[in-house]
């Protein structure tokens, strides 16, 4: 029978307590030979379509990597963190979600500081099963948001400018053949890429793409920079992209211009385009919620 997500915390932290790097494919084999689950059992597939044992212990994965028990080294590469090996020193009996609790770093990503210290997040009974669907699918999606940042900061700055492009012209910006390009990395006066929104090059929209820790902040002096770039290109548009955040004068700034249209987009937001628009996702499970189709009853009558 295979484990909940939070039935595999300790085994888990067992299984590479050696603090060796371990990809995907190596903790999977060695976790469900620890907790002898047998290769018909690692295969089944859920209602929804998703194998049941590597979507569990993708949970498993995710919550430990949020108490700051595990870290992710590189992409499907884990490792044991110190925090980790202390937890096991200790020999508990077991771990699990009120464990994790014991984490300032678990307890912020379950309560966000927006909800009230110590206080739990409860289901209200109120609740239909439908809104209860919405909510785990909101908080599924703010998950795959942190982690589709957490890759994007892995890569280059020069492959972050090519995906802001990417990502508008999926929008519709520019969806004729080369109406987008990324600025030469030499000489490109504050000006990362632009897109051209007709072929002729009338309407234009220029673009800063900042790739920076997700923690930073991008201050109004930054913002401020863009604009005087902007103006030395003769522009009206123009999108400061990254993925930090913005401070709140820097937001302020930005919403003053008139003469010069500017629209700042953070990490989280650029996470949430991603998702809408299928850049860097691809799609694991489809639900279809139905209900009585009262026409064809009343055709039928």
């Amino acid at each position: 029978m295979i484990p909940k997500y939070n039935e595999m915390y300790k085994e888990v932290l067992e299984a590479i307590k050696n603090q060796k790097e371990y990809t995907t494919k190596e903790y999977k084999e060695i976790i469900a030979n620890k907790l002898n689950i047998s290769i018909e059992e690692r295969k089944k597939i859920s209602e929804s379509g998703g194998n049941i044992y590597n979507t569990a212990l993708s949970w498993t994965i995710f919550y430990l990597k949020k108490a700051k028990l595990i870290e992710k080294i590189q992409r499907g590469v884990i490792k044991i963190t110190q925090r980790g090996l202390d937890l096991l020193t200790t020999n508990p009996e077991k771990i699990d979600n009120e464990t994790l609790r014991n984490y300032p770093e678990f307890n912020e990503f379950i309560n966000p500081k927006k909800i009230q210290e110590n206080k739990k997040i409860e289901i209200v009974e109120e609740e239909t099963p439908q809104d209860i669907f919405e909510k785990s699918f909101t908080e599924i999606n703010k998950i795959l948001q942190e982690e589709i940042l957490e890759e994007v900061i892995r890569q280059t700055p020069y492959f972050f400018e090519n995906l802001v492009v990417k990502l508008l012209q999926k929008i519709g910006y520019g969806t004729f053949k080369n109406s987008g390009k990324v600025t030469k990395k030499t000489n490109d006066e504050g000006i990362d890429g632009i897109i051209n929104q007709d072929k002729l090059g009338f309407d234009s929209i220029y673009i800063q793409a900042k790739k920076w820790d997700k923690d930073s902040t991008v201050s109004r002096p930054k913002v401020q920079k863009f604009v005087g770039a902007l103006a030395g290109q003769g522009a009206t548009k123009g999108l400061f992209i990254t993925t930090a955040k913005f401070s709140d004068g820097a937001r302020e700034y930005s919403q003053k211009q008139h003469t010069t249209k500017i629209v700042l987009i953070d990490g989280m937001e650029l996470a949430k385009l991603m998702i809408e628009y299928n850049i860097g996702v691809s799609v694991e499970s489809v639900y279809e919620i139905k209900k009585i189709d009262s026409d064809f009853f009343d055709e039928i009558n």
